[in-house]
């Protein structure tokens, strides 16, 4: 009985010793919260689309695309991180959780091992490495969103790995199901590429005709002055003579600590079988960033104008400009 009871003591002292030296795993939950109001400037606000006149009139870009007060979406994501192994479950709801997962409600669900100091391997669902915005409103500057960020992928599905090969340059190539697909029910195969140097960032993706076909997309930034900062955004996408291309530019200004002002400026076209007087669109966005604890608001006016008479302006005409004013408030969390 007493070698029993030694034995005993000896294994759980060897386990709580265990217990101290082994490294505590992590576990976070963050999110965001977000909510607007939005009115056209040159047009009614009615919703005067749709077979039952019940879609609003809006730029043609993802997300914030009611008018009057309306929802954004609600983020949570909860990390568990290991010595060299983690977990991510990011989950959405909400309007612009419904456009930018398909109604999955599943922003990103991936599990990734840190095979060395330099190399990451990644397997799940993640959001998209091409574009200068991304989906969560917290971290855009501008509340609305780009036309080169509402053409592009928004996620994959499929493995990538990330190589940190110096102190400047990194390196990303991945293998997927075609762009924004959860299932491949076709068989096809999409594969994916990225090169960073101190910042700066080219972005490669091919599908072979899939879905998206070919981009190329080139996004970075300079910080010009302590508190200037300018963003730079281009692409280029084709698919059998379908696809879009354009350039887009983020001046930033931090006035204080709590307020900066930022102007997003694009040029944009489409391609449509290869003709080569394509629809296109210039778009300026001018958007206050007020912080106050972890409460973003942010005031925007924003102007489109297109090639084409795309718009209907107050006495449902149509017309090729559209401007809105929009108020956002975003909580993280």
């Amino acid at each position: 009985m007493k070698r029993l009871m030694t034995l005993s003591m000896l294994f759980i002292a060897t386990v709580a010793l265990a217990q101290e030296e082994a490294p505590a795993k992590k576990v976070s939950i963050s999110g965001t919260v977000d909510a607007y109001y939005q009115t056209n400037i040159t047009s009614t606000d009615k919703a005067i689309f749709g077979d039952d006149g019940d879609a609003f009139q809006s730029f043609g870009t993802s997300f914030a695309n009611e008018t009057g007060f309306a929802l954004g979406m609600a983020n949570l994501i909860a990390k568990y991180e290991g010595e060299k192994t983690g977990v991510v479950a990011d989950v959405a709801f909400g309007p612009r959780a419904d456009a930018a997962t398909g109604g999955f409600n599943l922003n990103q669900l991936y599990a990734y091992w840190n095979v060395s100091e330099s190399t990451k391997l990644t397997m799940g669902r993640f959001n998209t490495y091409l574009g200068y915005e991304v989906i969560s409103p917290a971290v855009n500057f501008n509340y609305s969103t780009s036309y080169l960020f509402s053409s592009g992928p928004f996620s994959h599905v499929g493995l990538k790995a990330d190589f940190s090969l110096s102190e400047d340059f990194s390196l990303m190539v991945a293998a997927m199901n075609v762009t924004d697909e959860n299932s491949n029910l076709t068989g096809k195969y999409a594969l994916g590429a990225q090169l960073g140097y101190a910042g700066q960032f080219l972005n490669l993706y091919y599908d072979d005709k899939a879905k998206l076909g070919f981009e190329i997309d080139y996004t970075g930034g300079f910080d010009l002055t302590d508190s200037f900062f300018l963003g730079i955004n281009g692409a280029y996408a084709d698919n059998e003579g379908n696809g879009f291309y354009g350039v887009a530019l983020y001046p930033q200004l931090a006035a204080s600590d709590s307020f900066s002002v930022g102007l997003r400026g694009e040029y944009f076209s489409q391609m449509i079988d290869g003709v080569s007087d394509d629809p296109n669109v210039f778009a300026l966005t001018l958007t206050g960033s007020y912080s106050i604890e972890n409460l973003i608001i942010k005031p925007e006016i924003r102007l489109d104008s297109n090639s084409e008479d795309v718009y209907f302006d107050n006495d449902l005409a149509p017309t090729k400009s559209l401007a809105a004013f929009t108020l956002a408030a975003i909580y993280s969390f």
